[in-house]
């Protein structure tokens, strides 16, 4: 089967929103704020939440005081299942078992985009492909931009990895603490989907072959 690129998504994921009645809106704020604002935006779809109860808690305090840890991605898939948007279907989850077992989870909203989640010691390493090497035009421009465009994902990394036969592949990935919340975890998945769909966008100009599939 074909792997799908990031584009793909990023136009079913466009979809998905305008189905759910969401509008975009262009906000001006100082870089520090980028990850509050991330946060802010995914409480502000959520149907259910009043005006009123929108607040933020720091990411790295909760982290920090979090009672304990996944030593396993089994329980972490358990807790992931229980939660809000698993039972809303808007997170699906999937144990990969294997050597090193991982999480595979789905995201409707953003076009059924696969994101794997793995434990790696006592980090948990959330990831998804962006597109293959082989789809870039211009591949020396495409790595100076996404050096230029860091500070606009300052918690997520885009690495080069091999694809097997297929050659190279681009993925975007970030970690956190294996003592994170569940809640902490999700939110790093929905950030890091939606750095995914942000940074398809900011390159297509590097991408005309991806765009012409999606």
């Amino acid at each position: 089967m074909e792997e799908k690129t990031s584009a793909y998504y990023q136009r079913l994921h466009r979809q998905r929103l305008r189905e759910q009645g969401l509008v975009k809106k262009e906000v001006w704020i100082l870089p520090e704020h980028g990850a509050a604002l991330h946060r802010l935006e995914k409480l502000m779809r959520l149907p259910k939440a009043p005006a009123g109860s929108l607040t933020l808690h720091d990411k790295e305090e909760d982290m920090e005081t979090g009672s304990h840890s996944y030593w396993n991605v089994r329980s972490l898939a358990a807790d992931l299942k229980t939660s809000a948007l698993a039972q809303d279907g808007k997170l699906q989850v999937e144990v990969l078992e294997g050597a090193d077992a991982s999480l595979l989870v789905t995201l409707p909203d953003f076009g059924d985009l696969p994101v794997h989640v793995a434990l790696s010691g006592e980090q948990l390493v959330v990831e998804s492909f962006l597109w293959s090497a082989s789809d870039v035009t211009d591949r020396a421009g495409l790595n100076e931009q996404i050096l230029r465009l860091q500070k606009l994902f300052p918690f997520a990394t885009i690495a080069l990895e091999p694809l097997g036969a297929s050659g190279e592949g681009y993925v975007m990935f970030a970690a956190l603490r294996s003592s994170a919340s569940s809640d902490d975890i999700i939110c790093e998945i929905l950030t890091l989907a939606d750095n995914v769909i942000q940074v398809t966008e900011a390159l297509a100009s590097y991408l005309p072959r991806v765009a012409e599939t999606a």
